[in-house]
């Protein structure tokens, strides 16, 4: 019986796929528990088209990260910050606060989650973060740190 799978199932394959089972096995379990759904005309053609909407959704979201790193790519941002004595920060300057900058002084909108900091921000000076916007699109932003007046 060809059925196709609705659900990730361990040791028989992954949600879309189109199966050819033993028909004990896909009325008694699969059909039974959800897993999967019997592979007629119509279920095959509504699976092509769910599957053509999300490879057009994920062109539309690379194409909208690659503009946005194209925007970012070599921009600076600068956070004004306290410090103590020898310019040691209060705390530190994170991938949150970055994301904060790029938003106010860039007009980007960043996720913190996808910004990488090469290295702890706990002093003034000049650094560098990595923006990795998906997989294979990633931005360089420099970070500058100065006194807050």
């Amino acid at each position: 019986m060809k059925v196709i799978l609705i659900k990730d199932v361990k040791g028989s394959g992954k949600e879309g796929d189109v199966l050819n089972v033993a028909d004990g096995y896909a009325r008694n379990y699969l059909l039974a528990r959800g897993f999967a759904i019997e592979a007629t005309a119509k279920n095959i053609n509504d699976l092509a088209g769910k599957k053509a909407a999300e490879q057009h959704r994920l062109e539309v979201a690379k194409n909208e990260a690659v503009n946005t790193a194209r925007s970012i790519h070599g921009a600076t941002v600068t956070v004004r910050a306290k410090a103590g004595q020898g310019g040691k920060l209060f705390g530190s300057v994170t991938a949150a606060t970055v994301s904060e900058l790029i938003r106010d002084q860039l007009g980007e909108s960043v996720d913190k989650k996808k910004i990488v900091l090469n290295s702890e921000i706990k002093s003034y000076g000049d650094y560098t973060a990595d923006v990795r916007m998906t997989q294979g699109v990633t931005a360089k932003i420099n970070i500058k740190v100065v006194p807050e007046e």
